[in-house]
């Protein structure tokens, strides 16, 4: 933050304006208080939460990827057994056995049944379950840094629309503030206009005063209630009850211009460890594709039984003959498998793979740039916005009393109501140019602890 030399004129004017815009605290909903509402109540968070469930899940379904294939299988038939010497490819189930060449076609039944239980292990795969859970467990990482992601850009909307909720709070308080003083100066006027000091005319300019400033108190109660529906919608509390708190926000300047400074933390970002996930991502990916072709090693086991009604001489015998095991046989084995077109699949897999990863990092030092930019440019609207601060007391000052010695010289009859009325809009734009000016500051004080992860911070000095 920035050392404002001059901080003891702002906090003199605080503290007399603070009466100016008091509230019951009792009645109003701190920062820290909506914070916590929206991180807890959001649509769009808890969807988001959902997502990381789903993520964790599958990242759980991808850990046994390791487990073995037992399949049982047990099927009896009844058909012909008439074939013929030669090769052929077996696609799926072949309607045929082995043995069965005959000189001549025989088409006589024959039943025959047949169980087997098969194991099937891929024992080793040179790191391919590894990988497998790294980029599962990095799918979780991105889902997570997404969802912080989201939470802190729902935080900032949150403390955007708050602090407009302050603005405009406090343009009511001195839109009504502008009422009573219309009311004072209509009084005058038909006070001095029954004395015959003054004309009727000047009665009906006040009232025509009066009414503008009503209409622009109902307008700005309408954006206060649009903006407190907004927030309702994303914290679940009814819209009535969200009154900003305007002491936090004195807090907030008195504690800023004091000079306390904090540091900024751009590397644990929200936003950078997001995409820094999306790349740590993307590398894992590439692991992976190394890894998915390379041999495979397996163990396989097979057991089974089967019977028919042909005898030992492939005569048939009684249907009833196929019933029941008459042979059992079982098979142990280790295999290997690799797939030499594996080598350019790779290649041109892992070239994707490394390019998707060149995007990711692209898009991390793009975020890098912009967050350096827009801290930049943070600093620039705060020095601004303290400058503003700085030269308010004076316009505030000099426009209560020229509105005060217009007010004085009208009642005696030495000015008329054309410069009073302009006295009084002078000190009405001095006083809402006050509240604009505490607001800037407060959102450039906010921008940049946004920008530079120091939300945190900002929002303990708010107590």
């Amino acid at each position: 933050m920035f050392c404002f030399k001059h901080g003891w004129c702002l906090a003199l004017l605080l503290l007399v304006a603070g009466p100016l815009y008091a509230q019951n605290p009792n009645s109003t909903v701190k920062l820290n208080e909506l914070l916590n509402r929206v991180a807890t109540n959001a649509p769009t968070l808890v969807t988001d939460s959902s997502a990381i469930l789903i993520k964790e899940a599958q990242a759980r379904e991808t850990s046994y990827n390791w487990l073995p294939n037992i399949k049982l299988n047990y099927q009896a038939n009844i058909g012909t057994n008439n074939n013929v010497g030669g090769a052929y490819f077996g696609f799926g189930i072949v309607p045929s056995n082995n043995r069965g060449v005959r000189n001549e076609s025989n088409t006589t039944a024959v039943l025959s049944n047949l169980g087997i239980a098969a194991f099937d292990m891929e024992l080793y795969n040179f790191g391919a379950y590894k990988a497998q859970n790294k980029v599962a467990e990095a799918e979780v990482d991105v889902q997570k840094n997404q969802f912080a992601a989201s939470k802190y850009n729902l935080q900032a909307y949150t403390i955007d629309n708050y602090l407009q909720l302050l603005k405009l709070q406090a343009f009511l308080t001195v839109q009504a503030r502008n009422i009573e003083r219309n009311q004072e100066i209509r009084r005058s006027i038909r006070a001095l206009a029954r004395s015959g000091i003054r004309a009727g005319v000047d009665t009906s300019i006040a009232e025509a005063e009066l009414s503008k400033s009503r209409l622009n108190y109902i307008e700005l109660k309408n954006q206060v209630k649009q903006i407190q529906l907004r927030l309702a919608v994303i914290s679940g509390m009814p819209y009535n009850s969200i009154v900003p708190d305007t002491v936090s926000e004195n807090n907030l300047i008195l504690h800023s211009v004091s000079g306390n400074l904090l540091m900024p933390d751009t590397a644990n970002h929200p936003l950078i460890r997001y995409y820094r996930s999306l790349y740590d991502n993307s590398l894992e990916r590439e692991a992976l594709v190394k890894k998915s072709y390379n041999p495979k090693i397996s163990l396989q086991a097979a057991a089974w039984g089967r019977a028919a009604s042909l005898d030992a001489n492939n005569g048939f015998t009684s249907l009833y003959n196929g019933w029941g095991f008459q042979r059992e046989n079982y098979v142990v084995g280790l295999g290997i498998t690799y797939n030499l077109f594996d080598l350019k699949r790779r290649q041109l897999k892992l070239n994707t793979q490394k390019i998707t990863s060149q995007y990711t990092l692209a898009k991390l030092n793009e975020q890098k740039v912009l967050l350096a930019a827009n801290a930049s440019q943070a600093d620039a609207n705060v020095a601004t916005a303290l400058e503003r601060l700085q030269e308010i007391p004076r316009q505030v000052k000099a426009a209560n009393a020229a509105y005060r010695q217009k007010f004085a010289l009208y009642k005696s009859g030495l000015t008329d109501i054309i410069e009073l009325n302009a006295a009084l809009n002078l000190l009405y734009r001095a006083e809402t140019d006050f509240i604009s000016a505490k607001n800037s500051y407060t959102q450039a004080l906010f921008q940049k602890a946004i920008t530079e992860n120091q939300v945190s911070q900002v929002l303990n000095q708010l107590n």
